[in-house]
Parts: structure tokens; C-alpha cells; sequence
């Protein structure tokens, strides 16, 4: 029988009942509004929901996995992430999109996002001993992602357009990419054999991030929809 209480003093279960909710609601708020925008905007939305949707399914799964087995649903946490970490990835090319994005682009960071996770499974799973060598790996992939965000091809196509909203999202999604992702690698060094070993727990860091990455990036792109409909 699966395990549907918190005990009393667990922080890092009562974040995956906090987190579980939060998506929920999430998803169900991007559905809602959904029609609220211009139909140029509400596939964007829908990924948003796709996004936070996922998430919940696997929070669930995730907190009763904790519960019961007193471990850190590893292998239940990549699943999720290989499914929502390239759609985040998709709402880079559709916010760009109508200002000229490429399906190149689109491409090339699905492809970093899908290696930063395999090598982050890798070191985290199935290598502990080498966690370094493939968390460095990972975090080139990383680099690539922030390049395209800050300075490449999604940073001059924002850059170029006509939509004061747009640029404000995309400083936003800067920050998110440099302050809330950077949670994940933290997290992944306080495993044994890493440079803060025993400094916290990995669980506790990656729900945070998942909350606050997950759930932001919808809203921003809320906020780009409304803020552009209206006009």
C-alpha cells in the first residue's frame, strides 16, 4: 500500500506534496486561459500546460515513491525531465517564432537539452563514481543552452523584434536560466563523492527548481500572451 502521509519534521516530503499541487494548479490556470489570448499565442500556452501537466503526473508518482521507499525517485525524476526540459526548450522557438526563429534552432536545443540530462543521468545513476566527470559533461550542454538565451540566435531574434513584452520575457527567461537552473547543479553536487557532499538534500534542491523553473516559465509566457493580445 503506497504511503499517503507526511511524517512529522520531513521538509523534503512535504515539497513533493507542495510541489504535486503547485503543478496542478498551474495546469489547469495555462488551460483556463488558454482562449483568454490570440490564437498566435495559445499553442504556447498549451506547451506551458504540457509542461506543469507532465510535471504533476510525475510529482505524484514521485512523492509516493519517496514516501514508501525512503529513496530519491531517480530514475522517476529523469523521465519526467527528458519530457519537459526540451518543451521548455520549445518555448524559446515559439516565442521567437513569429520574429523569424528557425526549426534549426529549435533543433539545436532540444539536442543540448536531451545530452545535459543523459549525461546528468549518467553521472547521477549509473556512473556515481565518475559523478564530476559526466556533471561536467552536462553542464557543457548547459552552456550551450545559456549561449543561445543570452547571445545567439534567440537573443537576436528577441533583440530585433517590435515587442517591448517579448524582451522583458526574455530577461526574465535569462534569469531563470542562470539563477533557477543553476539550483539543479547544486543539488546534483551535494551526492556523495561531489564538491558539497552531505551539504543538503538533492530531493529538497530539485523540487524548488522544478516549482520555480517549471511554473515561471509559464507565467512569463503568460504574461508575453496577455500583454501582446491586448495590443
Amino acid at each position: 500500500m503506497l504511503a499517503s502521509t507526511v511524517q512529522t519534521g520531513d521538509v523534503v516530503g512535504f515539497t513533493f506534496f507542495i510541489g504535486t499541487m503547485a503543478m496542478m494548479a498551474a495546469t489547469v490556470f495555462f488551460f483556463l486561459e488558454r482562449n483568454s489570448v490570440s490564437e498566435k499565442w495559445r499553442l504556447s500556452l498549451t506547451v506551458s500546460g504540457l509542461i506543469t501537466g507532465i510535471a504533476a503526473v510525475h510529482y505524484y508518482y514521485m512523492r509516493e515513491y519517496y514516501l514508501t521507499m525512503g529513496s530519491s525517485p531517480t530514475e522517476l525524476r529523469y523521465i519526467d525531465w527528458t519530457l519537459t526540459v526540451p518543451l521548455m526548450c520549445v518555448e524559446f522557438y515559439l516565442l521567437t517564432k513569429p520574429y523569424g526563429a528557425q526549426v534549426k534552432t529549435l533543433f539545436n536545443l532540444i539536442l543540448a537539452s536531451v545530452g545535459m540530462l543523459v549525461t546528468g543521468y549518467i553521472g547521477e545513476a549509473i556512473a556515481p563514481a565518475q559523478t564530476i566527470l559526466w556533471g561536467t559533461i552536462s553542464t557543457l550542454f548547459y552552456l550551450y543552452i545559456v549561449y543561445e538565451v543570452f547571445a545567439g540566435s534567440v537573443a537576436k531574434l528577441a533583440a530585433g523584434s517590435d515587442n517591448p513584452a517579448l524582451k522583458h520575457a526574455m530577461f526574465l527567461m535569462k534569469i531563470f536560466i542562470t539563477l533557477g537552473w543553476s539550483i539543479y547543479p547544486i543539488g546534483y553536487m551535494t551526492m556523495e563523492g561531489n564538491l558539497l557532499a552531505g551539504m543538503g538534500n538533492i530531493d529538497l534542491f530539485y523540487n524548488i527548481a522544478d516549482a520555480i523553473n517549471k511554473i515561471g516559465f509559464g507565467l512569463v509566457v503568460y504574461s508575453v500572451a496577455t500583454s501582446s493580445s491586448s495590443k
